[in-house]
């Protein structure tokens, strides 16, 4: 699919229209549903279950990275028909990233199960860092691309879809530097999402791929939100409230076993209620 979409549906750098990113949008959660199904028949019920709730958490976190990735966009001042090759991109590294630390974490869970209660208060403290301080980004302030701008000389603007081009010697242009940005961005939000999936279920397959399958939608989804994202002015809050459940359950887990079924129900409700409440309640409509 990956390949398709690169090579067949994006050869050339386009603005990708609202009924396209709709279209891909139901494309990848048909394959995340039919895959479901998959593990349904091959693995059992409990193995389904915990890779649906695994996807509908890394989704739901997935979806406020494009806060982010839109925010960074607007401060580059990325032309939209250009946008789509640096979420492309940033999908590949994030599968790499995200299988090394699915890897990391549940070797380190085996070997060190105490390690469980640190992932579950590092994601209590990130659900309350995310209710007070939603979608701080600062790119200038960003450690890899100060450092990268020393390394590499930058031209004054982009140059199609290229992230380098040659001259006189070789010049990185804006797009890579944004590229380079959205993958540490990512990098940090993967600190957060893998340690809540790991609170559901330690078989590295379901782990991962219901990684890929809600990250693989990212990209189309973006799209689709990029001129409603203002509408969804309660949703960080439902996912920090996310955040602070998952976290708990993980802090919980030697003392009381919680039903996936029951977490994935608590996800989902919240989520669904933040929703509501941000097109019930709009940003600008006085308290």
């Amino acid at each position: 699919m990956l390949v398709l979409d690169l090579f067949v549906f994006g050869r050339s750098a386009r603005q990708i229209s609202l009924r396209q990113a709709l279209a891909w949008s139901g494309i990848w959660i048909t394959l995340a549903a039919g895959f479901a199904l998959l593990m349904y028949h091959r693995f059992g019920y409990d193995t389904a279950l915990e890779f649906t709730t695994g996807y509908v958490i890394e989704f739901s976190l997935s979806v406020d990275n494009l806060f982010l990735f839109l925010i960074i966009f607007r401060y580059f001042q990325v032309p939209t028909e250009l946008q789509h090759k640096v979420l492309f991109y940033g999908i590949i590294g994030a599968i790499v990233m995200r299988g090394a630390f699915i890897i990391v974490g549940i070797q380190l869970i085996n070997a060190f199960h105490g390690i469980i209660y640190i992932f579950g208060a590092f994601l209590v403290y990130s659900g309350f860092k995310l209710w007070s301080q939603p979608h701080v980004v600062s790119p200038e302030k960003n450690p890899v691309l100060r450092l990268f701008q020393r390394w590499l000389p930058l031209t004054a603007n982009y140059a199609g879809g290229k992230f380098l081009v040659r001259k006189d010697k070789t010049y990185a242009t804006p797009l890579l530097l944004v590229l380079l940005v959205v993958e540490t961005t990512d990098l940090l939000f993967a600190t957060d999402s893998v340690p809540a999936i790991l609170a559901i279920t330690l078989n590295a397959f379901v782990v991962y791929t219901s990684n890929v399958f809600a990250i693989l939608g990212l990209r189309s989804l973006f799209f689709v939100l990029a001129g409603l994202m203002e509408r969804f002015y309660y949703l960080h809050y439902g996912l920090s409230v996310v955040l602070i459940l998952i976290g708990s359950k993980m802090l919980a887990s030697d003392y009381r076993r919680i039903p996936t079924s029951t977490t994935l129900m608590a996800v989902a409700g919240v989520l669904l209620g933040s929703i509501l409440l941000s097109l019930i309640r709009p940003k600008n409509q006085p308290s």
